[in-house]
């Protein structure tokens, strides 16, 4: 009988040293990820899709554009992508004629994550590439439109988003962006040229995230 009580008192004793060392090994395992209908281990690289809104020319324009990044430490991404964007048909009263905007751009992305593991953060991609744009005028139909001219250019663009991990393999990000454009002039010689200030503008984008984070 005293065997007895002396040995389940000493596996009593060893029952918290146990648990722990179980727990401290399971939170190690464990990234610790939160989503929005759960939690995620997940980790790797991911695909996304933007559309947006601008104004190019001080006149607004539409956004569309693609990435692919790989993730270190779920804190920082990097991967390759780009933008394209067309402004709204506008009457030129030089040329007696609709003219139009469109052009894209692309190259590096740099993407600082911060507290990647709750379920709503804050990150920081930023774009560093090149691009074109075309100066175009549109005919007495849809079919005959005439590109007058192009340009390219180098472009820097930060943005912040607040993205949110909405399950494990799906991410949301309602971002802001702004264009840093090297200079450029493109048109036509009848009217004044349009300048590298017509790019230079703020950028709104919902970015839809598919992969393993």
């Amino acid at each position: 009988m005293k065997r007895i009580i002396i040995l389940s008192a000493f596996f009593i004793t060893l029952l918290p040293v146990s648990y722990s060392q179980r727990s401290d090994s399971s939170r190690v395992y464990d990234d610790g990820f939160r989503t929005l209908l759960g939690y995620n281990r997940s980790r790797g690289a991911y695909g996304a899709f933007t559309i947006g809104y601008s104004t190019i020319d001080l006149h607004d324009a539409v956004q569309m554009g693609g990435k692919i990044e790989w993730l270190v430490a779920h804190s920082f991404g990097f991967g390759f992508g780009g933008t394209g964007f067309i402004n709204e048909y506008h009457y030129d009263a030089g040329l007696a004629r609709n003219v139009f905007l469109t052009g894209g751009y692309g190259g590096l992305f740099l993407e600082p994550v911060l507290f990647p593991k709750f379920p709503v953060h804050l990150s920081f991609p930023a774009l560093f590439g090149a691009g074109g744009i075309s100066y175009i005028t549109k005919g007495n139909d849809t079919y005959h439109n005439m590109i007058q001219d192009s340009q390219a250019f180098l472009v820097a663009e930060p943005s912040v988003e607040l993205e949110m991990n909405v399950t494990r393999h799906f991410r949301l990000a309602f971002g802001t962006s702004y264009r840093f454009i090297t200079p450029f002039n493109v048109g036509v010689s009848e009217v004044p040229k349009i300048d590298s200030d017509a790019l230079r503008s703020w950028s709104y984008q919902v970015t839809f995230k598919f992969g393993r984070f």
